[in-house]
């Protein structure tokens, strides 16, 4: 496997920035989440790009009448858009249209001596937990798990906890410290009392395990390692996490920090499924908790992966200790 690189921290985000929508996996059933995301950042004073292989198809797609198919374009137009972004000197953040399927299928063309040679922010969860894991682990890249136009930016409309989350990691350079609790969320539970510290690496449960045995595998040591799902039976959470374990990933954290399993059970924490996360994480005795406002929610904390954060599983806590991004010289 390739070595790990120097940790690359992105420019910081300012008004008037071009944002560049990012499409590596699904396309949109719904065209107004688009029009609405774009909105979204235009309001906020940054100009909005699609990339050559976006506009085309959906130009293809409204002739038809319907989405060309699971995927917003062809593998080699999806990684032309990205080279685009990355190449293009105005453009200085990626925002992903979505997640769904797909991300997985660029990583091996990805041009990753070009993204290092020009890092710039991405932000995206979900299918894009795939780019997160391998530029991390190919360029050293700071990249953002946070919400993406669909169906978080381009809804009817953005919770004030996720915007004001997503703006403070994508524009401040400072250290972000505690992820703050959610209104209206239910409260964490912990699983195992303990405090650690470690850069931050994981994303979507079910793209973490897709990269076992690939050589863009997730490293786990000494990292505190996030994990978020939807959509998934307790026995599938269940799967995939004793896969994990059997891999050796989850003994190697220096702690574990879950956000929700949207719909993985019952509504809220489901009995079922904490249990069996508890039977699985407890034997551990790394600290542990289940319950960060991250992933597939409207109210959605942005977190910044591949830096240095602070997890108190006594208290529920995850407390970033440096910045994401760098500061940008006028």
């Amino acid at each position: 496997m390739p070595v790990s690189q120097p940790l690359l921290k992105p420019p910081a985000l300012q008004e008037g920035d071009t944002v560049g929508v990012a499409a590596s996996a699904s396309p949109l059933a719904d065209k107004g989440y688009l029009v609405r995301g774009i909105r979204f950042w235009r309001r906020l004073g940054y100009r909005v790009r699609l990339g050559s292989s976006l506009r085309k198809a959906l130009q293809l797609e409204a002739a038809a009448g319907q989405p060309a198919g699971y995927l917003a374009g062809s593998d080699a137009g999806r990684l032309a858009d990205l080279h685009q972004m990355f190449r293009d000197p105005e453009v200085k953040a990626l925002a992903c249209l979505r997640g769904g399927y797909g991300t997985l299928r660029l990583l091996a063309g990805l041009d990753y001596d070009l993204i290092r040679s020009r890092p710039k922010i991405l932000v995206g969860y979900s299918d894009i937990t795939a780019l997160h894991l391998a530029l991390q682990k190919r360029t050293g890249l700071v990249t953002f798990h946070g919400p993406m136009l669909y169906p978080e930016l381009g809804g009817p409309e953005v919770p004030a906890y996720t915007r004001a989350s997503l703006l403070r990691a994508l524009t401040m350079a400072v250290p972000l410290g505690t992820i703050p609790p959610a209104p209206g969320l239910p409260p964490p539970v912990t699983i195992n009392p303990g405090r650690a510290e470690g850069p931050v690496t994981g994303g979507n449960l079910s793209l973490v395990v897709a990269t076992l045995g690939t050589p863009f595998e997730i490293d786990t040591r000494a990292k505190i390692l996030f994990l978020e799902e939807v959509d998934e039976a307790p026995y599938r959470i269940d799967r995939m996490l004793t896969q994990l374990k059997l891999a050796g990933k989850l003994q190697a954290a220096a702690g574990i920090v879950l956000g929700f399993f949207t719909r993985c059970g019952e509504e809220g924490v489901s009995p079922a499924l904490l249990d069996i996360i508890t039977a699985l994480l407890r034997p551990l005795h790394i600290p542990c908790f289940y319950g960060l406002p991250a992933g597939h929610l409207s109210l959605q904390a942005t977190l910044p992966l591949g830096i240095r954060a602070h997890l108190d599983a006594t208290a529920c806590t995850l407390t970033y200790l440096e910045t994401a991004i760098a500061p940008v010289c006028k």
